[in-house]
């Protein structure tokens, strides 16, 4: 499902997912750079959003989840070299989740985010490019 998402043809990223967690790597090139030649927040919000979400979503095998809301906190610029993004779980009710994301490269933290997620009615099936992992 995330490989197959159309936007991921520009950015590249690889995941790796756990229940409850989540692990993506991008490498930061300088066609994602804005114009003091540092990476866009948009590619550090699709990190920790990517990175957050699917933390849900491996929570959730029935129905596709959504972004209800997401803070982002950027720390430190980022000019080239592999960004690495965790994601993890911190609360689930029946409908709602909070997962909270990181992203480091090398030792630095460089953005935190956080977000609320629900479920959706939109199915777990083929037609969004989903197969169970296995």
């Amino acid at each position: 499902m995330y490989h197959g998402a159309p936007i991921n043809t520009f950015f590249g990223p690889r995941i790796t997912v756990e229940s409850g967690s989540v692990l993506v790597r991008m490498a930061v090139r300088s066609d994602m750079h804005h114009a003091a030649h540092a990476a866009h927040g948009s590619v550090y919000f699709k990190m920790l959003d990517d990175a957050a979400f699917f933390a849900v979503q491996s929570l959730v095998t029935d129905v596709f989840v959504l972004t209800v809301s997401f803070n982002v906190h950027l720390l430190a610029p980022v000019t080239d070299g592999e960004m690495v993004a965790r994601g993890s779980v911190v609360h689930q009710s029946k409908r709602l989740f909070v997962a909270e994301s990181m992203i480091q490269v090398g030792e630095k933290t460089v953005a935190r985010g956080n977000g609320t997620f629900m479920r959706s009615a939109v199915r777990l099936d083929e037609s969004v490019g989903y197969s169970p992992m296995g």
